[in-house]
């Protein structure tokens, strides 16, 4: 598809959403100014994709409702680092240890906030970065909960960064873990001088949408982790709550 032929069916897609009615293939194409056979052939993509559906009895198209499901998301992203800030303050206050908030950009976590530990000597890393989902603990949590076709789509970017060294069963096997405790760990998985561990935040839907995580030097946090892990699960839930899920434990 070229670049023109996408904005077409933007334009298509905005036109359906700003719609209080479904709409014929006449009307839209008179008011994108197109033949009826290209805003057919833009439609047709669009409810391949789910973001439009068709009444068959009319003929009609109208926006779906993953319109509305993509914007709860962003949404929900924009919420929670409000939310979510107090109690990575709280969390650093409890476990002296930088605190990270990630969320999930195609295999790779993304630290969209931090706090930094009050430690002497921290783990540096900086807000925007990335790492590879499968070697960080906040990482490994949003594997976790993937579906299957979403899992495997990132497994298959996975193996082409680390061809040699990822064994997707033993993910797997670790992953199911995760899932069963609502906790995650990095043993150096990443760099091999640093630890951390992460827990899920969960939307008012249950669905995660962002994990956080403490990380530090192995050679002072390793022993600790086990322990201060309880912390970071508990800050989880706080902000979960937030969010407006009605959980009340891991």
């Amino acid at each position: 598809m070229t670049d023109k032929a996408f904005q077409k069916g933007l334009k298509t897609l905005v036109a359906l959403a700003e719609s209080n009615e479904p709409q014929s293939l006449a009307s839209l194409s008179s008011q994108l100014k197109l033949t009826k056979s290209n805003t057919h052939r833009l439609l047709n993509t669009l409810i391949e994709n789910g973001l439009a559906e068709r009444d068959d009895k009319r003929g009609y198209y109208k926006a779906s409702l993953r319109l509305w499901e993509l914007g709860v998301q962003i949404v929900n992203r924009i919420d929670f680092l409000g939310t979510a800030r107090k109690a990575m303050s709280n969390l650093v206050k409890t476990t002296g240890e930088t605190v990270h908030l990630s969320i999930l950009v195609g295999a790779e976590v993304v630290y969209i906030d931090k706090k930094e530990g009050t430690q002497a000597v921290r783990s540096y890393t900086e807000i925007g970065g990335r790492a590879p989902a499968c070697w960080v603990a906040t990482g490994k949590v949003l594997l976790a909960f993937l579906d299957e076709y979403e899992f495997q789509i990132c497994c298959d970017k996975l193996i082409e960064l680390a061809p040699d060294t990822l064994d997707i069963q033993l993910l797997q096997k670790e992953l199911a873990e995760v899932r069963r405790t609502n906790s995650a760990f990095n043993w150096g998985d990443w760099r091999r001088d640093v630890v951390g561990a992460a827990a899920p935040i969960r939307d008012s839907t249950g669905c995660v949408v962002a994990a956080i995580g403490i990380s530090g030097p192995s050679v002072r946090l390793k022993a600790q982790l086990p322990e201060k892990s309880k912390a970071v699960k508990a800050c989880a839930l706080e902000i979960s709550g937030e969010m407006g899920w009605m959980g009340k434990s891991f």
